[in-house]
């Protein structure tokens, strides 16, 4: 079975290709920048191949789907940058994906979708996310979607950036919105291995299955586990998501690699918990929990990582 991994040099895809090599199945990854690709995926390039490919770019994905039994599909974009929206990729990205593979005769899929997307709901981010997988349910391929909520492990963006905020800001540090937002953190070795253990299990064919970790946290708790995390201190104080939107725009227009964005601000209101856990229920597993050794890596961030990540929306490790 051939394997190919969308998005392959991004957070989720390299560890999938990685996991894939190692156990000696077939993998191909499909990069848009390739530059990633030989970061992150060098330690396996004589185990697997490479092609070039943008999911924007329906004519760059037919020589990617040639010989393919399975596609796991992860590329979207969590914030807009460089002209990317949300409609495009992750959107009208995934239906490209979709109509190559439908073209090329591939018959399983798997789509990474996201915990709490809707077609329905004013926020664009979810929305594109949750019209995708609408297209997804409307092929004619077996599918399964999984939706996780926020994902945590060393390449991380949401994670990370409070450490790297952390690491430049003296003594205060926000609370966002109160940090009253609920989350239920997954690793990413259990979003991987969910992901991996779906391509033999066909219960999962037309199914939507919920990923998150072992418990409920605050985003209030969360910024205290990341700030123990890093061995230091800092006073919390509680800011309303409506103060902090001007700086967060400010921070957007003038940094490459804002950490956050209006659009991600507005998430904050909608509650991203996992009441029925397909970690546990369906795949008998024992969720990573967003704690200890699990996140020591956050304390890898150094000042001149977060400066190449913010000015120059540098690739982190």
């Amino acid at each position: 079975m051939t394997i190919l991994v969308t998005g392959a040099a991004g957070f989720l895809g390299n560890q999938t290709v990685k996991r894939l090599a190692a156990s000696g199945r077939p993998a191909r990854a499909l990069v848009r920048r390739p530059a990633k690709a030989a970061l992150r995926l060098k330690e396996v390039a004589d185990r697997i191949e490479i092609v070039e490919g943008d999911v924007t770019r329906p004519a760059s994905l037919a020589k990617a789907m040639d010989g393919v039994d399975c596609v796991i599909h992860y590329v979207a974009i969590a914030m807009e940058k460089g002209g990317q929206t949300y409609e495009a990729v992750n959107y009208q990205g995934t239906v490209n994906v979709l109509r190559a593979a439908e073209t090329a005769g591939v018959r399983r899929f798997i789509n990474m979708s996201q915990n709490g997307a809707r077609s329905d709901l004013p926020y664009r981010f979810l929305a594109s996310k949750g019209l995708a997988q609408e297209a997804v349910a409307a092929s004619n391929l077996d599918w399964t979607a999984l939706r996780p909520s926020a994902i945590f492990g060393p390449q991380d963006e949401f994670f990370n950036s409070f450490a790297r905020l952390l690491k430049i800001t003296p003594l205060v540090f926000p609370l966002i919105g109160g940090g009253k937002a609920e989350f239920q953190p997954v690793s990413v070795d259990d979003v991987v291995e969910a992901a991996i253990r779906c391509l033999d299990d066909e219960s999962t064919i037309g199914a939507e299955l919920a990923l998150g970790g072992p418990e409920v946290l605050t985003l209030g708790e969360i910024e205290r586990r990341v700030i123990d995390a890093l061995g230091t201190w800092r006073l919390l104080l509680p800011v309303p998501v409506a103060l902090l939107r001007p700086v967060v725009l400010l921070m957007q227009s003038l940094l490459p690699g804002s950490p956050v964005s209006a659009s991600l601000l507005d998430l904050l209101s909608v509650p991203n918990t996992v009441p029925d856990n397909a970690l546990v229920n369906h795949f008998g597993m024992k969720p990573i929990p967003f704690a200890g050794e699990h996140i020591a890596y956050l304390n890898d961030n150094t000042i001149g990582d977060t400066v190449a990540k913010f000015f120059a929306d540098a690739t982190i490790n």
